[in-house]
């Protein structure tokens, strides 16, 4: 089997019956025969280049332990723990890394269900990231029509379960291929915790957690099989609040000042901002307390804010200017005005180097393939969509290869990503069509659709891994090629400051 096509190669013999029969002549033949027979064997049982035995070393490992991680998966699939409360899937996702001879650092950057995973030592130095945390409200069986199993309870409907496992399963596999080999080199897996909504990777890039590390790989469930590079919206969202005088507004409206004037007022001005901003800019606003009666002049007011652009250096110049109005409406209305950011990430800097080397792994370990059972199955989770999807047979194949991927959404990985050179690929853990955070989504997740997409990320991110350690000039590549996007004088500041991470934001929602 060559890996890099997936083709079989074999040799065919055609035999002509001479017109008389001739002994010499059959002779010969059988001699050519013996002779072609010997060159097919030593072709087939030549030993294979090194990298397609550490190709083989990883395909082999992790089918071997398939049914393990399968489990685990399932495991923490029927967890459903929400962002900073996934206290059982650590306990699990630790377990097996400490059971297989990792050094576990928990409650690492304040946060109680973030750690980290160590072995090995001496360089290169890989980071893998691993989520776990669900969402809420999306509980779901594993099976194609709408069936809740506790209503108002999470799910994963975002595939965390599929994506730690797998990020799992590939450290484990590095260290194993480590030891084979006797190979200087070191593995770090981080945990990260409540991907939706929480920022944790934002806290442990601020609190230097990557400053050691060469490389990072990552993966995310998705609905068909991609390891191009992309790139995302950088984000910073704050709460504004203004804060004012109550007064009766009929009697004594001059004894008043109207904390919900100071905030309109700062709205106004941000929307007239908007024609002389980058038009990729996004500002977006709720305004969330506004007063409580009619006839009393609020004292208190608030809005939530979010700015996004495609660099992260100019949402911090559009948040400022947003800030300077904020400042100047209470200053017009005779308010005061404070702020807090609540969450903010970098863009996602594409690594072209690492991503090549990714793809090309992709490629060896292909897409998801069905059974007649999952065929079915996929077939009748698309009935439940309401728009066009593509046929599911296209589980089965990878996209090509491509730059410039953009997609208008964001997430907390971008902050690692401008200190560390990064790279991640999409596998087809859902049905093609099937959206995330949908319930369809949980479904794809706890049945084999989505463990057997999540092996295939998990053999990705190891061969990557591998031909990394292998050839630890690509670490230098990987470097200059970051080291040209960010700049010379690039120094990394986090957009939440000296903030403390959420750890109560979904607290009441599991």
């Amino acid at each position: 089997m060559n890996y890099v096509t997936g083709n079989t190669f074999f040799l065919n013999f055609q035999f002509i019956q001479p017109a008389k029969p001739d002994p010499m002549k059959y002779f010969l033949s059988a001699l050519m025969l013996m002779a072609s027979l010997s060159v097919s064997a030593q072709s087939e049982f030549n030993p294979k280049s090194k990298s397609d035995k550490d190709k083989e070393f990883v395909i082999s490992e992790l089918n071997r332990k398939f049914p393990v991680y399968r489990k685990v998966a399932k495991d923490i699939w029927s967890y459903a723990e929400l962002g900073f409360l996934e206290s059982q899937s650590v306990e699990r996702l630790t377990g097996v890394l400490r059971s297989e001879g990792f050094t576990i650092t928990t409650g690492v950057a304040e946060m109680p269900t973030a750690f980290l995973a160590t072995y090995g030592s001496g360089g290169p130095v890989i980071g893998i990231l691993a989520e776990f945390d669900a969402l809420p409200g999306l509980s779901q069986d594993s099976i194609a029509s709408r069936q809740v199993i506790t209503e108002g309870a999470p799910g994963h409907a975002c595939g965390h379960h599929l994506f730690g496992t797998a990020s799992v399963a590939a450290a484990v596999t590095l260290k194993d291929w480590l030891i084979k080999n006797k190979k200087a080199g070191t593995v770090k897996l981080f945990g990260t915790p409540a991907e939706e909504g929480g920022s944790a990777k934002v806290y442990m890039v601020r609190d230097g957690l990557f400053n050691d590390v060469d490389v990072v790989l990552h993966w995310h469930p998705s609905n068909d099989n991609d390891a191009s590079p992309e790139s995302c919206l950088a984000i910073k969202q704050t709460m504004f609040r203004f804060y004012g005088k109550s007064a009766h507004a009929a009697a004594a409206p001059q004894a008043g000042r109207s904390a919900l004037d100071g905030l309109e007022a700062m709205n106004y001005m941000v929307n007239l901002m908007r024609e002389h901003i980058p038009q990729e800019a996004r500002i977006h606003y709720i305004i969330s307390k506004g007063g409580l009666a009619a006839n009393v002049v609020p004292d208190f007011a608030e809005a939530e804010y979010m700015v996004r652009h495609p660099d992260a250096r100019v949402v911090e110049e559009i948040w400022n200017r947003i800030v300077e109005a904020a400042e100047g409406a209470a200053k017009g209305t005779g308010t005061a005005m404070k702020y807090e950011v609540i969450s903010g990430s970098f863009n996602l800097v594409p690594n072209e180097t690492l991503a090549r080397l990714m793809y090309n792994n992709l490629k060896i370990v292909g897409g998801v393939k069905y059974t007649p059972e999952e065929m079915a199955f996929a077939r009748q989770i698309q009935s439940t969509l309401d728009f066009k999807v593509p046929p599911p047979e296209t589980a089965a194949l990878v996209q090509p290869y491509k730059t410039g991927g953009f997609f208008p959404a964001s997430t907390d990985v971008g902050d690692i990503t401008w200190v560390v050179p990064t790279a991640g690929l999409g596998v087809a853990t859902w049905v093609p069509g099937v959206p995330a955070h949908s319930w369809q989504a949980v479904a794809c997740g706890g049945m084999s659709i989505g463990m057997k997409a999540m092996n295939n990320a998990a053999k990705t991110i190891a061969m990557t891994g591998i031909d990394i350690f292998n050839n630890p000039s690509i670490v230098s590549q990987a470097k200059k090629e970051l080291g040209d996007y960010v700049g010379p004088d690039f120094k990394y500041k986090s957009m939440i400051g000296d903030r403390k991470p959420p750890l109560d934001f979904r607290k009441g929602k599991q």
